[in-house]
């Protein structure tokens, strides 16, 4: 229940077309630029341990993000924020979402379907929550256990690894049938 109206009152994405952005670089001035340097509040990106609150429920995350982001569109500008968090591994920074193993341990699967699943769920939760974008997730080749985020690669192994990148689909929707190849999709449902 607490996910569904997390997904209703989740924040809108914002779409501007080429034709805005230039008018807004047009209006933008020196002072702008100096601001945008000494406050750059033109991105937000949290990791772990980043809440509202303790315990917070998805309403209060959408009320955080939210609120950034009408600071952000309340310049002269109007020029929306980014804001990202940490999906790794599920959005485990919100109050009972659901938390799934770490890389390393959906690498042992072998099992790419069982990752985009994963990654769809986390999408899910993240959407619930208003924010908009995930830095995830990790991509690497860990060849030495000695190095501190190798739990964080899926194996050693590049044909696996490189078959566990289901995650970004999963996260992102499936590319929409009739798409170039070889073209980047950004997805967000």
């Amino acid at each position: 229940m607490l996910l569904q109206r997390g997904i209703e009152r989740r924040l809108r994405p914002i779409q501007r077309s080429e034709a805005a952005v230039k008018s807004k670089n047009k209006r933008s001035n020196e002072e702008d630029d100096i601001r945008g340097e000494a406050r750059p509040n033109g991105s937000v990106l949290r990791g772990g341990g980043s809440v509202p609150a303790p315990q917070a429920t998805p309403e209060a995350w959408v009320d955080m993000v939210n609120e950034l982001q009408k600071g952000s569109l309340s310049t002269r500008l109007g020029i929306p924020m980014i804001y990202g968090i940490d999906g790794v591994h599920g959005h485990n920074n919100v109050y009972n979402a659901t938390i799934f193993p770490h890389n390393i341990g959906l690498g042992a699967t072998r099992d790419p379907q069982l990752v985009k699943r994963i990654g769809a769920a986390t999408a899910l939760e993240i959407r619930a929550t208003g924010i908009p974008y995930t830095f995830a997730p990790t991509i690497a080749v860990c060849r030495d256990p000695g190095w501190g985020r190798c739990y964080e690669s899926y194996d050693e192994d590049p044909s696996i690894v490189r078959a566990m990148t289901e995650l970004i689909p999963g996260l992102q929707g499936d590319i929409p049938p009739n798409s170039p190849k070889g073209v980047p999709y950004l997805g967000g449902q």
